[in-house]
């Protein structure tokens, strides 16, 4: 029997795969990237056709060294890296380190199953050097962009740790602009008339509002004139001139993609970009569920693409037939429509067996990797049914020249929506509402004219999902780049999360602006999706290389060149506190970290001590009467506790509020639901059970 070694990135796909290949295969990992260009230099040779200068990582001498040593006693060799740019990178640095042929070495596989791996050894490949020379354009240019403008970055603004990134820079570029829409937004007020109609019984009463006066769209812009106009409608008689019923359709959403995998694990699971990736490579690389032992449970998670195996698809069929009935299977496999940019070189992220249902993974996982299977397999098991079918009816009343409106709907077939809906980045969620039999010309009863005060509302801050979406949206980076770009934003203060949102700090305005003001094209969303196309076309072998760093880099270096000698110097004063720091006696100042604000001794690093910023809420401790303090995790959640810790141990993730408790006293807390939505009150008391709606809630 040949002997065979099989090298992949990380020791649990080794694991996997070895179970898989058995006798005759031994499955090596090189812990990622095994060459890089340096990080004590730029590391490209400029002159020379930009090329790259590449070095073994640190830490990886050691690896190689293994890694030749199997090479000799193997028969065939085999490249395993994940199916993508980056992991054909990976494949090529190994054959050059270890002295493999470039020529049927390659093996790859959408999933780390029995059948794929199995399959994939005996369809060996070229290294393909297009995939190559893509990839190492992008390491390139990142290379050249942030090896130039960090450095800049450090001459100009007097703080440590400051970074310049291609693509980070327009995310950070987004988040700074739509802050300061929020900031020089003018709330407008605006007025509603709601008219409570009735056919003369409770069960006939419903709701409509007013929407047009002499046949134009209405605009109330002020209490004054919402009291004329319902006081005009008194006396009115109120007539049916409408009704239209219809039957709708609503489709599901297409199985996941990276960036929807990302997005929908913010809004359902709150999970971050980083947290979502990591644990879905966990999925994908195999676990052990038991009696079938350790296996893929997930397809290749970095892809942009929702097309779907057809197997897969006949497989989900059948499953779906069985478990649901057949009524719920379409009469052909549904096909999703691919954006402009996708490449479509992979599925979507779908579960390896669809027969593998969550529950019966339940015990075997931990119960961050079991939310994320399932939120996996109930959207693709979703994505395979037929639609849900609504009967809608819009029902219009006319009293004089007012018109008003009603629109209800009532599910007729549930279709998908038994196993999944999609989540919304918005607040409002559509719910089904019952109208009554009407018919035209019907004559009904006002019991009420309500005016209703609103007012417009800026938009909102960035979710880590709402960036995503948008830098997908304008092409600016790929699947593998959404979750380190937000982390590195993250780390290096020039954003924080508020209550999930991403605020940008004055550090993060402060970079933003300069470099918008002397690299327009660099953190201009347009023009690094531009880039994203051409690193496509390399990969399509419609454009080479080096001529595409070329074009970049001709216009990039005199524009460096003028910012060197143009950008303004920037100062940042430190806000010193009235804290005084207990160790040295001197006046703390605040700092800006990952997580927001904290307090440091200016005498650094002689003295080290830091303190959070604690905001108090104005209610006593329940335990000791302290004052309770706004504080935050390691992991950058808000918690609230006594200032009197570690002495009193009282704490609570809930929001305090002034409000007493009327059974005993105690401050009450705010309780949020999913998504951190409002879901009542509660007092803090144990043994209490005080439970009230939501302030402001009918």
């Amino acid at each position: 029997m040949a002997n065979s070694l099989v090298i992949v990135e990380s020791p649990a796909k080794a694991k996997t795969i070895g179970k898989f290949l058995g006798k005759g295969y031994r499955v090596k990992a090189s812990l990622g990237h095994v060459r890089d260009l340096p990080k004590s230099q730029l590391g490209v040779d400029i002159e020379n056709n930009f090329t790259p200068k590449y070095i073994t990582i640190r830490g990886k001498g050691e690896i190689l060294k293994e890694l030749r040593a199997a090479v000799k006693k193997a028969d065939n060799v085999y490249l395993a890296a994940d199916p993508d740019r980056e992991g054909e990178a990976i494949c090529w640095h190994l054959a050059q380190s270890l002295g493999i042929p470039k020529e049927s070495t390659r093996i790859e596989f959408n999933e780390i199953t029995k059948d794929a791996i199995r399959s994939a050894v005996k369809r060996p490949r070229d290294i393909d050097m297009s995939r190559v020379d893509a990839q190492q354009a992008r390491r390139i240019l990142d290379r050249l962009v942030g090896y130039n403008l960090s450095p800049l970055l450090w001459q100009k603004v007097n703080k440590k740790g400051l970074s310049a990134g291609r693509v980070q820079t327009v995310a950070l570029r987004l988040i700074c602009k739509r802050q300061r829409e929020i900031d020089a937004f003018e709330p407008e007020e605006y007025w509603s008339i709601t008219a409570t109609l009735s056919k003369g019984t409770k069960k006939t009463t419903f709701d409509a509002e007013l929407i047009r006066v002499k046949n134009k769209k209405i605009k109330i812009s002020n209490e004054a004139q919402a009291k004329e106009i319902s006081e005009n409608l008194k006396g009115l008689d109120f007539i049916v001139s409408n009704v239209v019923e219809k039957e709708r359709k609503r489709t599901p959403a297409p199985p996941f993609t990276t960036s929807t995998l990302q997005q929908e694990a913010s809004r359902k699971l709150g999970f971050t970009a980083r947290k979502t990736m990591s644990i879905a490579q966990q999925l994908y690389e195999g676990l052990d569920i038991g009696a079938d032992g350790t296996v893929g449970l997930v397809t290749y998670i970095r892809t942009d693409s929702t097309r779907v195996a057809q197997e897969a698809q006949l497989a989900a069929a059948e499953y779906i037939g069985e478990k649901y009935g057949k009524g719920f299977v379409p009469n052909r496999p549904p096909v999703y429509k691919k954006k402009g940019s996708v490449q479509d070189a992979h599925e979507a992220i779908r579960p390896t067996s669809v027969i593998r249902e969550p529950d019966m993974l339940k015990s075997h996982l931990k119960r961050d990797q079991y939310r994320l299977y399932k939120l996996i397999w109930e959207r693709y098991v979703a994505s395979q049914m037929k639609p849900a079918i609504l009967d809608t009816v819009t029902i219009d009343v006319g009293a004089d020249d007012y018109l008003f409106r009603a629109t209800g709907s009532i599910m007729k077939f549930p279709g998908f929506t038994i196993v999944y809906t999609e989540g919304r980045d918005d607040e409002g969620e559509e719910k089904e509402k019952s109208l009554p039999q009407v018919k035209k010309d019907e004559k009904l009863i006002a019991t009420k004219l309500v005016p209703g005060q609103h007012f417009t509302k800026p938009p909102s801050p960035y979710t880590e999902a709402m960036l995503v979406k948008t830098m997908e949206e304008n092409g600016v980076g790929r699947p593998s780049t959404y979750a380190p770009t937000i982390d590195t934003i993250l780390r290096r203060g020039y954003v924080v999360l508020e209550k999930k949102r991403l605020v940008p700090t004055e550090l993060g305005f402060v970079v933003s602006d300069l470099l918008t003001q002397h690299f327009p094209d660099i953190v201009d969303a347009e023009f690094t999706a531009k880039m994203e196309s051409e690193l496509d076309k390399i990969e399509m072998e419609s454009a080479n290389w080096v001529d595409v760093i070329s074009e970049f880099y001709s216009s990039f270096a005199p524009t460096l060149e003028k910012a060197r000698e143009e950008m303004e110097e920037v100062t940042i004063p430190e806000e010193t506190s009235d804290v005084i720091c207990e160790k040295c006696g001197r006046n703390m100042v605040v700092k800006m970290g990952r997580y927001g604000k904290f307090l440091a001794c200016p005498g650094f690093p002689e003295c080290r001590n830091t303190k959070p910023i604690l905001r108090e809420v104005g209610v006593e401790c329940p335990l000791c009467g302290g004052s309770v303090v706004q504080r935050r995790s390691r992991r950058g959640r808000i918690f609230y506790g006594c200032t009197n810790y570690p002495e009193c141990t009282f704490t609570t993730w809930d929001e305090p509020i002034k409000e007493k408790c009327p059974k005993c006293g105690a401050f009450l807390v705010r309780s949020k639901g999913r998504g951190g939505k409002d879901v009542g009150l509660k007092c803090v008391s144990e043994g209490c059970d005080y439970r009230a709606e939501p302030p402001g809630k009918k």
